[in-house]
């Protein structure tokens, strides 16, 4: 075998791989003697199968293994002793492949992008401030308010009063296109709460101004994307008869409200409340330290980058943008999305900095331990209820979403090792204070 470099520019790289006939020969012969004693063909006995025989039933598919494995070690052993870890797998094409016969010599080109030196850091240098956000009376308050109003109830308004906003109007209704009646359009003594937007754009505004007693005919149009295709853009008319016209009364912030939500008295629900106030606001402190942290690596932190990579993040962030400007459109059978130069500099900084954190968590052994997985899964697997154990299965058997899952894990975990040797600051600032930081996160 014979490895000689063609490319060592920048980070490519580049080398072919020469295999001769005689030392392929040899190691199918090797490879066919070794499996002799096990082969059994008709007409003859169990390990007296000729080689020639051997050859003929066996030669083209042993030929093809060996000519795998070589490649394989070629590659294997080339990276040993150069060092390299490639970007991406390396790509390997037979250069005689269309002339090539068993016999002759094979001739392999492999040509890869390294991965970059990547320069050391020390997490000592960084200055950063941590927002602190406590759970003060006022923000307790404006929660429980909340809780007060989702667990509100209604009572019927004064006889005669107009329906308003907010209001929850008890209908009977029908729906017709033109003069016949469709299916799934009726509903009796239905409980629907103006300004909810639970029914069809426009249905509920109509409603605003009725009285109890009163017939009402609400006209619509169904959108375009309505799930009912026979539905689907067609003008409406419902024809509804108002039962009750009720007012929203919010519950009373009480030893009863806290029974609803789990709470054994309106003092454990403070406390709950409190709690949960304190884990959002670190929630929300911790992106923004998170942001400033990467702003200070993305600055400091400079080396060249494999230009592969970077293509292939530009290309993946164009894709996922165009989709989002595009909610409708939820196949991939759109035109080219051709990326942009601000995609090309967001996937410079997305790469750059995965490859930092990726070396420093290398460096210093962090690892996503089996407990800290299962938890991430079991969290995720929260979001299909009644189909939990169906997703732990998948993930199981998938290391793509294993990777998925896991890939983000690491990260945190390096960036609170960066975070723990860092010059850390605390500043003690307001919930609104905090919530425009936050925003200013959205607008970078």
């Amino acid at each position: 075998m014979q490895v000689t470099q063609t490319l060592n520019e920048g980070l490519k790289r580049g080398y072919t791989i020469t295999l001769t006939g005689a030392e392929l020969d040899a190691k199918v012969t090797e490879k066919l003697i070794e499996v002799q004693p096990e082969v059994e063909i008709k007409g003859f006995r169990k390990g007296k199968v000729p080689m020639a025989m051997l050859r003929k039933n066996f030669g083209d598919r042993v030929l093809g293994d060996v000519l795998n494995e070589a490649v394989d070690g070629a590659i294997k052993d080339l990276l040993d002793q150069s060092g390299d870890r490639p970007a991406l797998q390396p790509k390997v094409e037979m250069e005689n492949g269309k002339d090539w016969k068993p016999g002759t010599d094979a001739v392999f080109t492999v040509s890869y992008e390294a991965l970059p030196p990547i320069p050391a850091f020390d997490r000592a240098t960084v200055t950063l401030e941590r927002l602190v956000v406590k759970a003060d009376e006022a923000s307790v308050t404006e929660a429980l308010e909340n809780l007060a109003k989702s667990a509100q109830a209604f009572e019927d308004r004064k006889k005669g009063s107009k329906a308003k906003d907010g209001d929850q109007v008890v209908i009977d209704f029908e729906g017709f296109l033109g003069d016949e009646a469709f299916e799934g359009g009726k509903g009796e003594e239905y409980p629907l709460v103006l300004g909810s937007n639970s029914f069809i754009p426009g249905f509920e505004d109509q409603l605003v101004g009725a009285k109890a007693g009163e017939d009402v005919e609400v006209k619509v149009s169904f959108p375009a994307e309505y799930g009912a295709a026979h539905l689907a853009g067609k003008e409406a008319t419902f024809k509804c008869h108002v039962h009750a016209v009720k007012a929203p009364k919010p519950a009373e912030i009480d030893d009863e409200l806290a029974k609803k939500f789990g709470a054994a008295d309106l003092e454990a629900l403070k406390g709950q409340v409190a709690s949960r106030l304190e884990a959002e606001f670190k929630g929300a402190s911790r992106a923004i330290l998170k942001r400033a942290l990467l702003d200070i690596l993305d600055a400091q932190v400079k080396f060249d980058l494999p230009p592969s990579l970077v293509e292939a993040e530009a290309g993946q962030i164009a894709h996922q943008l165009w989709h989002e400007e595009n909610p409708d459109h939820h196949g991939h059978d759109h035109g080219a999305v051709e990326p942009t130069e601000e995609h090309k500099t967001l996937a410079e900084r997305r790469v750059r900095l995965g490859l930092l954190l990726a070396e420093l968590g290398r460096n210093e052994k962090i690892e996503v331990t089996d407990a800290e997985m299962t938890q991430a899964v079991l969290a995720a697997a929260r979001q299909y209820p009644g189909h939990e154990r169906e997703f732990f299965e998948f993930v199981k058997g998938n290391a793509q979403m294993q990777q998925q899952i896991r890939a983000p894990l690491y990260e945190e975990k390096v960036i609170d090792f960066i975070v723990a040797g860092a010059a850390v600051t605390e500043k003690e600032v307001s919930k609104e204070e905090l919530q425009k930081a936050i925003e200013a996160l959205d607008e970078l």
